[in-house]
């Protein structure tokens, strides 16, 4: 087969970015006033979550220690939902997998599945979260702020939804999820989180929002009261940072690996275009034919959910799922499609080549391709040839090196994206 020429690109794009990680967290802590929140001795929870979100555990160690230095006795609960195979144990090796343990952090994590009611939605479903958050004294929820995999909408993947479904532990997270079929996100996770503000002290939240090249752009505490105010406003600047393809029809995209710490769904729904949920419209933008995944990251831990938005997969990659992972975060979810496992193919270059001789009339060397890291990290990426005369008229497009054909070794891997980033 006649491989497309490939060249290396970058996006270059308005990408603030925080270079004092804990000046800026300080100063976000005084802004809500956070010595007066707190009573000498409270038990504090803090929310950690499974996405490999840029500094988490700088921001964390940061947070214990000031909350240590004003007297409180902070601990780490993980709100993951279903994740880590609906286990205690799982979630630990999760957030152990995150460089977040109890000796890097500086606080006690206190991980189990047990979960308290603690009212219900107005769909009339019980709203459950974590037993010892619900007990402690005081709650922070810090999560990264950015569009969610499957609902556009005023509040998607935040502080709301880290309240709604990861304090809700497998249990609870099942409960959102049921309501979502029937009701839609947009209406269940402000309910669920309306009613966590409502019935648990908690005192604010640190939302998290980040560029293109996955760095800390943004840290911001939220006083309780404005959760919704202020996310809304912070979702906003988070799309207008999003990591996007450059170009909108595409023959066919590589991914080098999918996995949990790099989206919720493995692959970015927001970047390839498709969401696959039940009741949810399809993005009509980009237009990608076929989608090859070649791995998975070992920060999933097996988990696989979204490779069933892949059209090709590697033998490499369906060698490292665990199917009953996958399955509790699918089922759990409400999303069985996205663990259905593509074709198979042995080796990256059968699985490229599958890709190409599947995009109807168009000779290989003539296709649209591109190939990327992660679909968290496309700030820089190779593109075909095809792609090259749009390229010239782009300003925001720079060339960084001309790669040759797709280039495959004595074994069929791929030769992944090498990021160049300054």
């Amino acid at each position: 087969m006649n491989y497309p020429n490939m060249f290396h690109i970058r996006q270059v794009f308005d990408a603030p970015k925080i270079l004092d990680i804990e000046d800026a967290l300080d100063r976000e802590l005084e802004s809500v006033q956070i010595k007066s929140l707190l009573k000498k001795g409270a038990r504090i929870a803090i929310t950690a979550g499974s996405r490999g979100t840029a500094n988490i555990d700088l921001i964390l160690r940061r947070l214990v220690r000031i909350l240590k230095e004003n007297s409180a006795k902070p601990f780490l609960v993980p709100t993951m939902g279903s994740h880590g195979g609906g286990t205690a144990e799982g979630q630990i090796e999760v957030l152990e997998s995150l460089n977040i343990t109890e000796e890097s952090i500086g606080a006690q994590i206190i991980s189990s599945m047990d979960v308290v009611e603690i009212g219900k939605s107005r769909f009339g479903f019980p709203v459950m979260v974590d037993r010892h958050a619900a007990e402690a004294d005081g709650i922070i929820v810090l999560n990264r702020i950015k569009p969610h995999t499957e609902f556009e909408g005023p509040i998607e993947s935040g502080l709301m939804k880290m309240m709604a479904i990861g304090m809700g532990k497998h249990r609870g997270c099942l409960e959102v999820h049921k309501q979502t079929v029937n009701f839609g996100y947009r209406e269940v996770i402000p309910e669920i989180g309306g009613v966590i503000l409502e019935n648990l002290p908690v005192l604010f939240g640190i939302g998290i929002v980040e560029n293109i090249y996955d760095e800390t752009a943004i840290i911001r505490a939220v006083p309780s009261t404005r959760f919704l105010s202020e996310e809304k406003n912070l979702l906003a600047e988070a799309k207008r940072l999003m990591a996007r393809l450059p170009f909108d029809k595409i023959d066919v995209l590589v991914v080098d690996k999918m996995g949990k710490n790099i989206s919720g769904t493995g692959i970015d729904t927001n970047v390839i275009g498709r969401i696959m949920f039940i009741g949810e419209k399809e993005p009509e933008h980009p237009k990608i034919t076929r989608v090859v995944v070649l791995d998975l990251t070992g920060e999933s831990h097996g988990n696989a959910v979204g490779i069933g938005l892949a059209d090709y997969a590697t033998q490499r990659l369906v060698s490292k799922v665990d199917h009953a992972v996958t399955a509790i975060n699918c089922i759990t979810a409400m999303t069985p499609e996205k663990g259905r496992i593509p074709i198979v193919l042995k080796t990256d270059k059968e699985a490229v080549e599958a890709a190409l001789n599947t995009i109807g009339a168009v000779e290989p060397d003539k296709a649209r391709v591109i190939h990327i890291k992660n679909t968290l990290e496309i700030g820089e990426l190779e593109v075909s040839a095809a792609f090259m005369e749009e390229f010239e008229k782009r300003e925001e497009l720079k060339l960084i090196e001309k790669l040759g054909p797709l280039s495959f070794d004595s074994q069929g891997v791929l030769s992944p994206v090498r990021v160049k980033l300054d």
